[in-house]
């Protein structure tokens, strides 16, 4: 950690899917093609291990369960590595094109196979594309009727395609005291708003150093911990390219995955980081009292 770095441990935090099953590829990728594609997890996680390894950083890993049935010992790897396998349901399906009933199904589904695989409890849940929001926090209950303890599924900014820029930077309640915990990625606020800081195309788009800025203003301004994301397509440039896509999709998709790996190591050299669990364990602690004390508090201090 860079020497002027703040003392907060962040949370480090991979969504694991293929290039083929991006929700802004889904319209030129048909679902039912993705058995027929070159499937290059298994080598990219296998690199982001590594390079984990060498910085001595640990993360969490949520996961497909699509993928994890097809690449049962990736997913043992990266238990095996002491990091934390949490999930991204079974099929990226966004949350907001599901009911209640067919989100049930699909996050039972997920979490039966990555507990089956892992031999460990599956605590945590990622919706794709942040697809939880205004309109369906219904989806927190099923979350915690289904035995999950914190999701990472709202983020709190204004995007095209996602976003509840009116909810809480911090991680807090929605549906009260005895809901599960939502810890919403990183974000900044500037004159009144909250701008993305939690890694995902962001980081590979703009230079690395309003990143680091970014991240250092919440740990030395706010106090917070932050949570940074990406996924393991985002260090494969050499992964097929896709025909048809609009100008903007291609932009976010593909530009600096060649420097997306190297920035990655800046990172984890500058900052601190950890696990979900692990950075977020005492506003995970089961009781409302506790709940209470710490609602305010910030978390990860090292």
């Amino acid at each position: 950690m860079n020497g002027d770095a703040p003392t907060i441990r962040n949370a480090l935090t991979v969504d694991v899917e293929d290039y083929f099953q991006v929700s802004a590829l889904a319209p030129h990728i048909p679902r039912s093609s993705w058995d027929s594609r070159d499937c290059r997890i298994e080598r990219n996680v296998d690199r982001i291990l590594g390079l984990f390894d060498d910085h001595g950083a640990k993360a969490t890993f949520f996961t497909l369960g699509w993928i994890a049935e097809r690449y049962p010992q990736a997913v043992r790897r990266i238990v095996d590595a002491g990091h934390e396998l949490a999930s991204h349901g079974y099929g990226h399906e966004r949350v907001s094109d599901l009911d209640a009933q067919a989100f049930r199904d699909d996050i039972d589904r997920a979490r039966k196979i990555l507990e089956d695989i892992s031999g460990t409890p599956i605590r945590g849940y990622r919706a794709p594309s942040f697809s939880i929001g205004t309109k369906n926090l219904w989806a927190l209950e099923v979350l915690r009727e289904t035995g999950h303890h914190y999701s990472s599924s709202i983020y709190p900014v204004r995007h095209d395609h996602y976003g509840m820029p009116e909810a809480p930077r911090h991680p807090h309640r929605p549906l009260g005291l005895q809901g599960v915990l939502e810890l919403p990625p990183a974000t900044m606020t500037l004159r009144g708003r909250n701008l993305p800081a939690g890694g995902g195309g962001y980081f590979r788009l703009l230079p690395y150093a309003v990143s680091r800025m970014a991240l250092n203003r919440i740990n030395r301004h706010d106090g917070m911990s932050g949570i940074f994301y990406f996924h393991p397509w985002e260090i494969d440039p050499g992964q097929p390219r896709v025909p048809g896509v609009s100008l903007k999709t291609r932009f976010r998709h593909y530009l600096n995955l060649h420097r997306m790996e190297s920035r990655l190591g800046r990172l984890l050299t500058d900052f601190s980081w950890g696990r979900m669990d692990q950075v977020f364990a005492r506003h995970l602690l089961d009781t409302p009292e506790t709940q209470v004390a710490y609602a305010a508090a910030p978390a990860g201090r090292a």
